[in-house]
């Protein structure tokens, strides 16, 4: 069934909107002079360690606390000139508090396995998306408005790392309300991909994602309500997992969800190694980890395996890049070559409305009625909403505290239709039913991230719907592991995203060890 008649001209005028903005953009904006394209390489065994190898030295007095974080500020401060990743650290603060670790394992007389068992994390360095609260560090999303606010709490899942014995050393950029596929906003400026200096890192958790692929950060705190945790990973060559909603807790973000966001938000592990998420979500979870049934022993020879090379050809995303359909062949004939299983192609139609769908159903009211709040009182936040069209003029004489993007968006929601299309809505509901039946309790799929490997800064603005690759699994519901998948031609991280039922995060969890052992898992962009 074809999209109607009105639906096709809003396909249209969003496309043609979009390119005049990647064309006023072009003609506007500042050229950057040029930079240096190589990462130094990491040196420091330390940074190649996981964050469970790391915490086990920590533990057995290997190694101190305070010397694996000074590794990694020293790190940070080698690659963040290049990455403009991280945006605020807590050097001082981190360094005390690993000190104060190193007298506790000194004092202890249980044991490692009490500290384990206890303080799992103790000891070790974690980086945080700025949109989460962290206490005393800023809490704005890139909005020059908000730029004094300063967190006064933790957000649950950080303040539940912290209680694990993580110590964080800063909170990472995004992009503009967290709301974009590239991090970049008027207050911190552009985050830049460590693989290529020119490209993006992705949003919104740009960058945590920047961070860990620079050996900056080995553990880190993302978010997703469109793919914002997996297409950092992605991008950046890490490993990162979307959880099932409604498992870890949503609070303390900024901006919050609204409508019914919060059925489609997500908050999850980022990290370079894949014995890292588990754990890790374990922890973030708190006390509805029991939901994920994540101790239950996860036996990859029993699994059905599906995959899905392309959304079926919608006309609004990018063609699959070649070498991203050839890696997913890749995976396939090692699963069934190892595993002894048969990995079945289907094709699912619904995914070609992938975007539409994400649109209208983050536009729903919540059950009360009460639409989503409007993007443009955000951006206006704490003060008036601003008025895009007045935005978009002063963008273009170079006076706007705002991003593109974040403009092109409040303009967009002018000319949204306050009621949603039955066609979209019956495509979903059928899309629903076809997923969860395919995938059961026992099901895995395989799914492109993203038509490309990471794009050149600001050309996600002439192709804005790509991430509808991501974006529809939200929508869905379900779970989702990111992993990597070595290096293409150019040198950049390939991947794709490993999808389960809804509350069936150990399934994807085992399959990406899996994934890191048969392909290498991350790679030092440093590395020559």
């Amino acid at each position: 069934m074809a999209l109607s008649r009105l639906e096709r001209a809003q396909v249209w005028l969003f496309r043609a909107i979009m390119g005049l903005f990647f064309a006023l953009f072009r003609l506007l904006s500042r050229r950057s002079p040029g930079v240096s394209r190589k990462l130094p390489p990491v040196c420091n065994p330390l940074l190649a360690m996981s964050a469970t190898q790391l915490a086990q030295k920590i533990r057995r007095r290997e190694v101190s606390s305070v010397e694996v974080v000074q590794a990694y500020i020293d790190r940070i401060q080698e690659v963040n000139p290049f990455l403009n990743a991280m945006v605020k650290d807590r050097f001082a603060a981190a360094l005390q508090e690993a000190a104060q670790v190193d007298k506790l394992i000194e004092e202890e007389t249980g044991g490692e396995e009490v500290l384990e068992d206890r303080l799992p994390l103790l000891g070790v360095p974690l980086s945080v998306k700025e949109a989460f609260a962290l206490q005393g560090m800023p809490h704005s999303t890139g909005v020059i408005s908000r730029r004094r606010v300063l967190a006064t709490v933790d957000a649950p899942p950080v303040a539940l790392l912290k209680r694990a014995g993580a110590i964080p050393l800063g909170v990472t950029n995004t992009s503009e309300l967290c709301m974009w596929s590239e991090s970049h906003n008027h207050l911190y400026g552009i985050t830049n991909n460590p693989y290529d200096l020119e490209r993006i890192p992705g949003g919104s958790s740009g960058g945590e994602g920047s961070i860990l692929g620079a050996a900056g950060a080995v553990i880190g705190v993302g978010s997703d309500i469109g793919g914002s945790i997996r297409m950092p990973c992605f991008f950046n060559g890490i490993f990162g997992h979307k959880t099932t909603p409604g498992v870890v807790s949503n609070e303390n973000q900024y901006p919050p969800a609204s409508g019914r966001q919060e059925d489609y938000l997500s908050t999850g592990p980022m990290c370079r190694y894949a014995e890292d998420l588990l754990p890790m979500l374990k922890i973030m979870a708190g006390p509805k980890a029991h939901m994920l049934s994540l101790t239950m022993k996860v036996d990859l020879k029993k699994l059905r395996f599906f995959t899905i090379p392309h959304d079926g050809g919608s006309p609004l995303t990018s063609p699959i890049n070649k070498q991203l359909l050839q890696i997913q062949r890749q995976v396939v004939e090692r699963l069934e070559a190892d595993l002894g299983v048969k990995v079945q192609e289907v094709c699912l139609p619904g995914l070609r409305y992938g975007f539409q769908i994400w649109d209208t159903y983050m536009g729903l009211p919540d059950k009360e009625g009460k639409p989503p709040q409007p993007f443009a009182e955000l951006m206006g936040e704490p003060g008036r909403p601003v008025w895009p069209l007045w935005e978009l003029l002063k963008w273009m004489m170079g006076k706007s505290e705002h991003t593109m993007a974040a403009i092109g968006l409040s303009l967009l929601e002018m000319i949204r239709v306050p009621k949603p299309s039955p066609f979209i809505i019956q495509q979903k509901e059928k899309l629903q039913k076809e997923v969860e039946e395919l995938l059961g309790t026992d099901g895995v799929l395989l799914y492109p991230t993203h038509p490309n490997v990471a794009p050149k800064h600001h050309h996600p603005l002439f192709r804005p719907f790509d991430f509808a690759y991501t974006g529809i699994i939200n929508i869905l519901g379900l779970p989702v592991t990111q992993c990597p998948l070595g290096l293409s031609e150019e040198g950049l991280p390939l991947g794709l995203q490993v999808v389960a039922g809804k509350l069936q995060d150990r399934l994807p969890l085992a399959t990406a060890l899996y994934l890191e052992k048969s392909f290498g898992g991350w790679r030092d962009p440093g590395a020559n």
